[in-house]
């Protein structure tokens, strides 16, 4: 398969669509399309693994993109910090997916879902987290620390992906002290950098299907201008409560990953 609608049915084109459509909403405000996004894509009748996750990133990047942007207009978020944390994310998505095909991610699955349980925790007990900019760390630490979460998260994301942007958030919640729509705007940046660091890898090696790649990814473009637009409007106390949402989402179907896995 090359464009990925040899043998699809016109049902399962438009579930992508919608799929695209509400990941890209998702992925704009808090990150974590990618949970709703992969799902439908493996409903495409002989997909690998790999196509749907190199397919996935080609449609993310289209919403990535526009999100990014419309955060940049609306909310002004510093590049200075922001274009070096993306630097470094594309660098280490790149690396992660030079290993997506060689690692099971069924090994990383347990830690991931603790790692969630205890980001739910913190931002559910700490209700004033994220609520306004004060930032914990000043001069040359300020952009190391940031570098190393673009780093870690960029990995993460080439290798595994689900709660990418979400991860991104509340790192630079709790870490560097940014608030939530800040987080948000920052985030999408380094998101779109992470996209573009896995793309390179996989494009290559031929495993997007680019049919329905660039289909997802105007879906993910409508979505992803209409998530931004909504959490600026909204302001950094929707975005908190949108984030607990998708992340207990996202324990809920990885902690199920890890059942079936291990005990089904």
């Amino acid at each position: 398969m090359i464009s990925g609608f040899e043998t699809i049915q016109l049902t399962t084109i438009i579930l992508i669509v919608v799929a695209g459509f509400a990941a890209g909403w998702v992925d704009a405000v808090v990150g974590g399309g990618g949970l709703i996004q992969l799902p439908a894509l493996l409903l495409v009748p002989g997909i690998a693994p790999v196509q749907a996750l190199a397919t996935n990133k080609m449609g993310s990047i289209f919403g990535t993109a526009t999100s990014a942007a419309t955060y940049y207009r609306r909310v002004g978020p510093d590049l200075r910090t922001a274009v070096p944390m993306a630097a470094i994310a594309l660098a280490g998505s790149f690396g992660g997916a030079s290993l997506a095909a060689s690692l099971p991610a069924g090994v990383f699955k347990p830690i991931i879902v603790v790692a969630l349980v205890a980001v739910a925790l913190f931002t559910a007990l700490k209700p004033n987290v994220g609520e306004l900019t004060a930032l914990r760390h000043d001069g040359h630490k300020h952009y190391v620390v940031a570098c190393l979460i673009g780093a870690v998260i960029g990995f993460y994301d080439g290798l595994i992906g689900p709660g990418t942007g979400s991860f991104l958030v509340i790192a630079l919640v709790s870490a560097m002290g940014y608030a939530f729509l800040e987080a948000s705007a920052k985030a999408k940046i380094v998101n779109m950098a992470t996209n573009a660091g896995a793309l390179l890898f996989f494009a290559p090696h031929g495993s997007i299907l680019w049919g329905i790649g660039l289909l997802l990814g105007a879906a993910n473009m409508a979505g992803g201008y209409l998530g931004a637009r909504t959490a600026v409007n909204q302001g950094s106390k929707f975005v908190r409560v949108v984030f607990l949402v998708v992340v207990a989402a996202l324990i809920v179907k990885l902690g199920y990953d890890v059942w079936q896995d291990n005990f089904a």
